[in-house]
Order: structure tokens, then C-alpha cells, then sequence
């Protein structure tokens, strides 16, 4: 896989906010949560879980495990599979970016301790092929253990994500929570002073994980194939960092060394869209994350995202995003 093209791909992922959140939960235990407009991550520090997502086979994870959702998918977590179980937002609701929970659920059986992590991403700064990963990636001790930062990360945050156990009275009751007590606290954005440092540590597990788990991709993968080629990676490669450059589906396959239609066949097949397609997504996205996070004109912007005519870019943003630049920089700053 070439790592410059991964490194392109994960470097704008740059967390806004996380809410992260320490379990401790013992056997018989169930949490459904819905889906969610950020990615999750849960990493087993002690015992075991299930996870299980709708139409796909359980997954468990071990001690020394992670999973992650790229797009928040809606998922259960529990001790066994088919468990009962209780809804995430009784447990947890209202989960701001920036503060940190301990929950204890469950009944009297076998332990478990879980970091959970709400990240917080603006999907302006998500490349176009972000979309293709899997609802989720799962990583296993040896893959963890082949990121020795990444392990020594998990460890620190699962020690240190939330506040001291719970003492206040028990959480909303359900099969999930069998008999034994639920309850969580935990500490508002404002207090600890370590937001900057929590969201960065998350940032950074985020993206090594996500490095780890396309290195250990099964090979039919979509989004695998696409990056392991070398071709089409070459082609995605320049579109990721030259963007502005005036590419046609000819020079793209001449950038491949392909055919003009074998490149745009291959391409469609492992992308998942036609090359100009590809393009203008990401033309999109770099437009957007200038618009939100400089004071650029808008003729500028067009310029710097590869067009020459401003008013062929305020249509081409509208047609992408359903706002002009202009309504789209207003929003972003309300």
C-alpha cells in the first residue's frame, strides 16, 4: 500500500470534539446505541464483549482490542450475543464533546472495562474515499501490538478517560441492566483543563488505528483494492495533492500509465465513481474547509480548488453542497 496516499488520506481527519466515557460492567449486560454523526471507537482494556451491528456476524473483542466505526454505525455491545438490552441515550445522554463519564452497568458476573470514544469530525476535512471504509474495523492484539504507540495510547486513555467509579444512585433499569446497578457522572468541557490534550491523544489513536486496520484489510475490500493498486493509486494519489491541476480522464490515465479506458473502467470498479467525479468530490471538500477555516474570497477558493471561472465554481459548489459559497461560509460561522 503506498503510505504517502494513506498519510493524504487520514492527515485532514482533525477531531473537533471527543466525549469519551470508561465502562465497567459486569455480566449480564446490554447497550444499543443509534446511529451517530461522528466516529466511535471501543477498546477492551480488561475481559470481553460482543459487538454486533444489523445483518453481520457477532464480533468479539478480547482484552488488548479495538473497534472502530468510521461513520458511527448503529451497533450493541454486551457480554454475550442476543443479549437484552438498554438504550445508550438512558445511560448516557446528552453526550457533549469535551466531557468524560464513568458508567457501571450490569449484574454480578464475569468484569469487563471498556474506553469508549465519541470523535467528533468535520466531514468537510473527510477525503472522498473516506466513505468507503467499512462500517467497521477491528483490530486484534497482534495488529495493536504492531503500534506500539498506538497500544501504549489505548492503555493511557483507558486508565485515565473518565472520573472515579460512580456513587450516585442507579441508572435507568432493563434487561440490559439485569439486577445489578447502573449509574454514571462524569465531568463537564470546563473542568479538568486537559480537553486540548484528550482531543489530540484521541486524534492521534484515531488515526493510527485507522492505519492499522487498512493494513490488515481482507483483500476484497473496495477501498483496499483502490489503495493497493498501483495504478489507480497513483491516480488517486495526484488527485488527493494536486487537485487544482487541470486534470482530464486522459491525463489521469496517463498519470496511471493506463489506457483512457481501461484506467476509467478500473477506476469506477475499485472507487466506487468515475474519475471527474472523484475529482470534484475532493475539489468539494478542499473548498469547503477553506471556506470554513480562512477569510479566503471566494474567487480565491476557486482558484486554489482548480477553477478559473468563479461563477462555474459558485455552480459547482451549490450542485455539491445545495449552498453557495457564500451561504456555506455563514452557516459555518453561526
Amino acid at each position: 500500500m503506498d503510505g504517502d496516499l494513506l498519510s493524504e488520506l487520514l492527515a485532514p481527519l482533525r477531531l473537533r470534539g471527543v466525549f469519551h466515557s470508561r465502562w465497567l460492567a459486569r455480566a449480564p449486560w446490554g447497550v444499543e446505541g443509534e446511529r451517530e454523526s461522528c466516529a466511535l471507537v471501543h477498546y477492551v482494556s480488561e475481559g470481553r464483549c460482543v459487538i454486533e451491528l444489523p445483518g453481520a456476524a457477532p464480533v468479539w473483542l478480547e482484552a488488548g482490542e479495538l473497534a472502530v466505526f468510521p461513520h458511527g454505525a448503529a451497533h450493541r455491545v454486551a457480554d454475550a450475543p442476543g443479549r437484552p438490552v438498554v438504550p445508550l441515550d438512558g445511560l448516557l445522554p446528552g453526550r457533549e464533546p469535551g466531557s468524560a463519564r464513568t458508567v457501571s452497568i450490569g449484574g454480578s458476573g464475569e468484569p469487563v472495562a471498556i474506553l469508549c470514544g465519541g470523535l467528533h469530525y468535520d466531514p468537510a476535512g473527510a477525503a472522498p474515499l473516506y466513505r468507503a471504509l467499512p462500517q467497521v474495523l477491528v483490530l486484534d492484539r497482534a495488529a495493536v501490538a504492531g503500534e506500539p504507540l498506538l497500544g501504549d495510547l489505548l492503555q493511557r486513555l483507558a486508565g485515565g478517560a473518565a472520573t472515579t467509579a460512580p456513587k450516585g444512585p442507579g441508572a435507568p433499569k432493563g434487561p440490559g441492566a439485569a439486577e445489578g446497578p447502573g449509574a454514571a457522572e462524569g465531568r463537564g468541557a470546563g473542568e479538568s483543563g486537559m480537553e486540548i490534550v484528550a482531543v489530540r491523544a484521541f486524534e492521534l489513536a484515531f488515526v493510527l488505528a485507522l492505519r492499522a486496520a487498512l493494513a490488515n484489510l481482507a483483500d476484497g475490500e473496495p477501498v483496499l483494492r483502490a489503495l493497493r493498486h498501483p495504478a489507480i493509486g497513483a491516480a488517486l494519489l495526484a488527485v488527493q495533492t494536486r487537485y487544482a491541476e487541470p486534470w482530464t480522464v486522459e491525463r489521469l490515465a496517463a498519470e496511471a500509465g493506463m489506457s483512457r479506458s481501461a484506467f476509467a473502467a478500473t477506476f469506477r470498479r475499485l472507487v466506487g465513481d468515475s474519475p471527474m467525479r472523484h475529482l470534484t468530490a475532493r475539489r468539494m471538500q478542499e473548498a469547503a474547509r477553506l471556506l470554513s477555516e480562512t477569510g479566503l474570497a471566494h474567487h480565491s477558493v476557486a482558484r486554489r480548488v482548480g477553477y478559473h471561472s468563479t461563477v462555474g465554481f459558485h455552480l459547482a459548489f451549490k450542485q455539491w453542497h445545495g449552498l453557495t459559497p457564500g451561504e456555506y461560509r455563514r452557516v459555518r460561522e453561526v
